[in-house]
């Protein structure tokens, strides 16, 4: 069974998305159409900005949506999944490849959603660490343990989970969990706790954005972060999509049920090569692929 996997903040680059916007004129259609969605040119910034101008959130976010989902429909019958899910950001991507959402309406709510992530960093400062090296029970209960605000967020492989919270919770986590023999508890570069409580109000400013967006039955089960498990139904996905924001991100679990449930083949679209990676530490049999640009 052939699966799709799309990528989340953290996998743009520049330059991303240009070969498509040169030598496809429905990429490109739909490249001046998001410009105008969005109320500027984010295609200025994708193919000829800086690092810095990419890791805005308000540009990352809709940068990775677009180079995903336009290769998905520039693809055109070459795109059949049985089955797709994406890492964070990139269930809006598997969404709307999968028919659950127009470009229109998904492109709206990643704008809207990266909006509100920024709003709800700005109004916490708050941090993020890669934990490697630990079972996660370990990092639970350590997490657990600690009266500030700090949560597993990303479950990305065995022995590799991203932990979320306050900058006091995320230091002293790090501190106990290589006191309990973590490899790496390495801070990233990120302007906030997603996937975290500290995320509610954009959850609770996303939520009826969400509700009020047509969400339709997708060609194919997706597979949704917060819990691992595959939906078709419309106000199952809805209501997933808005619990995602304070939620982990489920993503070892959810390729372990992808492979239970039949995948065979893993195929990346969009930037980067994260999650091919990430597969293959979840079962390294796993066959991967990446389309990032046309054939």
């Amino acid at each position: 069974m052939k699966a799709y996997v799309f990528p989340g903040q953290g996998a743009q680059f520049v330059g991303m998305g240009k070969d498509l916007y040169d030598n496809s004129p429905l990429a490109k259609d739909l490249f001046e159409k998001a410009n105008t969605i969005l109320g500027f040119r984010i295609t200025d910034l994708m193919f000829e900005g800086t690092d810095e101008d990419l890791k805005q959130t308000k540009v990352t976010q809709p940068a990775i949506f677009l180079h995903s989902v336009i290769l998905a429909k520039v693809m055109g019958a070459d795109f059949q999944p049985q089955m797709v899910a994406g890492h964070s950001l990139g269930e809006f991507s598997a969404l709307v490849a999968a028919g659950a959402m127009s470009f229109d309406d998904g492109l709206k709510l990643v704008s809207q959603r990266a909006l509100a992530m920024q709003k709800a960093c700005e109004a916490e400062p708050s941090t993020m660490a890669a934990i490697v090296g630990l079972d996660d029970a370990v990092v639970e209960e350590v997490c657990a343990a600690i009266p500030e605000v700090v949560v597993a967020a990303n479950y990305n492989c065995p022995g590799q989970l991203v932990i979320s919270g306050s900058i006091a919770g995320v230091d002293k986590a790090c501190t106990l969990l290589t006191e309990k023999g973590a490899k790496r508890a390495l801070k990233l570069a990120v302007g906030g706790a997603f996937h975290s409580p500290l995320m509610e109000p954009a959850r609770a400013e996303l939520a009826s954005a969400i509700q009020a967006t047509q969400i339709n039955e997708p060609v194919c089960p997706v597979y949704q972060n917060v819990t691992a498990t595959p939906f078709t139904n419309p106000a199952d996905i809805k209501q997933n999509l808005v619990a995602q924001l304070t939620a982990p991100v489920k993503w070892t679990q959810t390729v372990q049920n992808m492979i239970a449930d039949g995948a065979t083949l893993f195929t990346e679209v969009g930037p980067g090569s994260v999650l091919q990676g990430l597969v293959k530490k979840v079962d390294r049999n796993a066959q991967t692929a990446g389309i990032s640009k046309l054939a």
